[in-house]
């Protein structure tokens, strides 16, 4: 699915932000009209953020972005983020429940599975302020919001501001933030975020091994290990919800079961654990020899730390991995958990009985994926 589209812009110098509609009626100074067919108005009665359009040299006045080449992949109150360089950027999708905001690209950690490399650039404060117009826009309605990176804990104040704004704009919407939690090994860090009072915000942190050395060669950190556990323990003292999330890999896949144990001893509050298939793609093809295992030779560990922590009673989801590689004594289990905009079906998925239950695969993944998918028939 298209995020993201460029033209030719003028009579704007700064990133604007609104709607999108095609309804001259719906009107109003944060939103976008869409003009893509002969539509007649009087540019004297518009209150309006600015137009987009696919002709070309449109006449008005008004900041617009003209020569788009299609609209297809916008929805009625989408909203986007207008660039002086031409660039329309979908924030948020109104007919999706996966919205998440980029808090930065910066990370304090080089995993050898990220989806999305760091980058050490200066984006802090630009990504910022383009979120603080987003949030009031946004449906009050809206069920939940993601909060990604990069490492969000790096935009230091404005990472608790942004979270403020959320819980004051949008107080019923679930607020989910994914974070190494390394930041919050500083207990000062995780009393900061307690004294919001966010009830609504979970933070899903990855921890890859029960062993220091293998969790912290995976993120190629120092220490990090420490600074994770730490900082679980510090979010639990205030307060917070915790999701722990377990990438399956070569690397993590031999301690799975001890992992699982670790994490009911030292854990057993957090609120939710989730065993996450591998995503092909970011730095993934580059370490691939460390990291590939078909999901079919580790469905016996899998399964084995599944029902380990089920029969503890802890909550324990696997993510981004089709039904088809994972007995069905786990299928209960098993969630479709990839955003809409990322999630294909294989050919041979069209005769399954399950595909409707099945959360399919990344569309990057069809690059390297299971020798065993079978449809369930």
């Amino acid at each position: 699915m298209k995020l993201r589209v460029k033209g030719i812009s003028c009579n704007f110098d700064e990133q604007l932000v609104g709607k999108v509609t095609r309804d001259i009626n719906k009107l109003d100074i944060n939103t976008f009209l869409i003009v893509d067919s002969d539509n007649k108005f009087k540019e004297s009665n518009l209150t309006v953020k600015g137009i987009l359009t696919s002709f070309r040299d449109f006449d008005s006045n008004l900041p617009q972005v003209n020569s788009i080449p299609d609209f297809e992949h916008l929805q009625e109150g989408d909203i986007v983020a207008v660039g002086p360089d031409g660039g329309i950027n979908t924030l948020y999708r109104v007919n999706s429940n996966q919205n998440t905001l980029l808090a930065t690209e910066r990370c304090n950690s080089n995993c050898l599975m990220c989806s999305q490399p760091p980058r050490d650039r200066d984006d802090i404060e630009h990504l910022y302020n383009i979120h603080r117009k987003l949030i009031p826009l946004i449906p009050k309605d809206c069920p939940e919001l993601g909060i990604s990176g990069g490492e969000p804990t790096l935009m230091g104040q404005y990472f608790f501001d942004l979270l403020e704004l959320i819980g004051k704009e949008l107080p019923n919407t679930e607020i989910h933030v994914l974070t190494n939690g390394r930041s919050f090994a500083w207990y000062e860090i995780a009393e900061k975020l307690g004294k919001l009072g966010l009830k609504q915000l979970m933070l899903g942190i990855p921890i890859y091994s029960d062993y220091y050395q293998s969790h912290d060669y995976i993120v190629q950190a120092e220490n990090a290990f420490y600074q994770t556990i730490l900082g679980v323990q510090n979010l639990n003292r205030y307060g917070q919800r915790i999701e722990i999330r377990v990438v399956l890999h070569k690397q993590t896949v031999p301690r799975l079961k001890k992992l699982a144990e670790y994490l009911y001893k030292n854990m057993p509050y957090v609120e939710h654990v989730t065993f996450m298939g591998l995503e092909y793609v970011g730095y993934t093809p580059h370490n691939i020899n460390e990291l590939w295992i078909d999901p079919y030779y580790y469905q016996d560990e899998l399964t084995e730390a599944v029902l380990f922590l089920e029969k503890k009673g802890m909550h324990v989801s696997i993510y981004n991995t089709p039904l088809c590689l994972i007995p069905e004594s786990v299928w209960g289990n098993a969630r479709k958990s990839i955003s809409d905009w990322k999630n294909e079906y294989m050919a041979e998925c069209e005769k399954c009985t399950k595909i409707n239950e099945c959360g399919g695969f990344f569309k990057w993944n069809l690059k390297k994926s299971s020798e065993f998918i079978t449809p369930i028939l």
